[in-house]
Order: C-alpha cells, then structure tokens, then sequence
C-alpha cells in the first residue's frame, strides 16, 4: 500500500480492524506514520502496517449500490447516479472488473481508492459510514 495513495478519512485495516486514517505524518527519519482511528481507539502506527480493504459486494452496498445484473462472467452494481456503476468479473481474465463511470473503466480493487476517485471527481464521500457501520465488517 502505497502512503501517497492515503487521504484523510480513507477506510484502511489494521490488526483486523476497520480504521479511518486521521492524520498523515513523518517522523525525524522521514518515516511515514499514520494515525487511525475508530470508535474503540486511536494510535499513531507505522504506514507500512495498515492494509487496504478489497471491495465487496458488502461494501458496494455499504456505498450506496445495489445489484442490477447478474450472470456466470459478471455481477454488475449501480448507484443512483445512472453513470456509476460497479462490474465484479467472475471470469478469470477480469476484464470488465471495476468502476464505470460514464463508461470508462477505472480500476478500483480497493475501498481507499473508491473513496479517493469518488471525492475527486463530486467533491464528497461516497456517503458518510459511522464506525458502527464499519465494524461489522470486521
């Protein structure tokens, strides 16, 4: 996981859990370190340590899609906005795997990355997901 990739309140794991990333710092080294946090902790770790969470068809729901297609090579979700949509490629080539948005294929295999694309593009989370929310997922 690559620390540039990080933006403040991105969903990350670390030791299991789903943490939201609070601040992005380097130590005297040049180290980079980032504090996360959640409804039971914050702590400051090394970025090395956390983890990026794979999108599910969970955490599609949790964004606010919903499943519109389904087939042996694909299930494909949708948000309301007609032009995002998300195709999970069951084949092996995993071509069509990813977000869509007005018909551009971006690759996205990771929560932080759907988030980053998402914020960039409507100025906005995807929607706001409390840590309760989060939890269950770990």
């Amino acid at each position: 996981m690559n620390v540039a990739d990080l933006k403040i309140r991105n969903l990350v794991e670390y030791k299991n859990q789903i943490f939201t990333i609070a601040e992005i710092f380097q130590n005297n080294e040049k180290n980079y370190f980032v504090r996360i946090e959640n409804d039971i902790q914050s702590v400051s770790v090394p970025a090395d340590t956390i983890k990026p969470i794979k999108i599910t068809e969970e955490w599609l729901e949790k964004f606010g899609f919903s499943r519109t297609y389904s087939s042996e090579q694909r299930i494909r979700y949708e948000r309301p906005e007609p032009f995002i949509k998300y195709d999970i490629d069951l084949s092996s080539r995993k071509i069509v795997d990813g977000l869509k948005i007005y018909g551009n294929a971006i690759r996205c295999k990771y929560i932080h990355e759907f988030q980053n694309i998402f914020a960039c593009l409507f100025g906005k989370e995807p929607i706001s997901l409390n840590y309760r929310l989060m939890k269950t997922e770990s």
